[in-house]
């Protein structure tokens, strides 16, 4: 069976991104689809390379008994266009980013995460408003939408 392969995408990947990768495979745990897929995350700038995950989203997944692991803020490359079937962006300027490295979305790959769902709005970045509760109360939302849309249209088996 063949993973889906989703990447989650940010400014920075140390806060939003990196807990959308990993409150989207506690949810497919929590279905019993993790299995199904592989999530990653990454950004559009070199602003953060190398650190790990932010403070503040560590707290917020620990908080909510979920699950992750040592994670360092890398960019996306031009190779991951090729090895991801979903690019979920956090925002539209993250989008413009991603536009920056691949060029052109010729496979219709790129989204944002809230495209999922009937109201489409950017994530809150805490980096700039330390408020680590609203980005994970619509990450959560966010991922929580994206996966019903995959169950329902790619994974085609019931789990809801």
């Amino acid at each position: 069976m063949r993973k889906i392969r989703i990447l989650f995408v940010c400014k920075g990947n140390i806060c939003r991104s990196t807990m959308a990768q990993f409150v989207f495979l506690d949810k497919a745990r929590k279905y019993g689809i993790a299995e199904r897929f592989f999530v990653d995350s990454a950004a559009t700038t070199a602003e953060q390379l190398g650190r790990g995950i932010a403070q503040g989203t560590i707290d917020k997944l620990e908080e909510n008994n979920i699950e992750y692991e040592e994670h360092h803020a890398r960019k996306m490359t031009k190779e991951d266009y090729k090895n991801f079937d979903y690019i979920i962006a956090m925002e539209a300027s993250v989008v413009q980013g991603i536009f920056d490295i691949i060029e052109k979305d010729v496979h219709y790959k790129v989204f944002q995460l809230y495209d999922f769902s009937k109201e489409a709005f950017d994530i809150v970045d805490p980096i700039y408003t330390n408020d680590f509760d609203r980005t994970y109360h619509e990450i959560d939302l966010g991922c929580q939408i994206f996966l019903e849309y995959l169950m329902r249209n790619v994974v085609k088996e019931r789990y809801i």
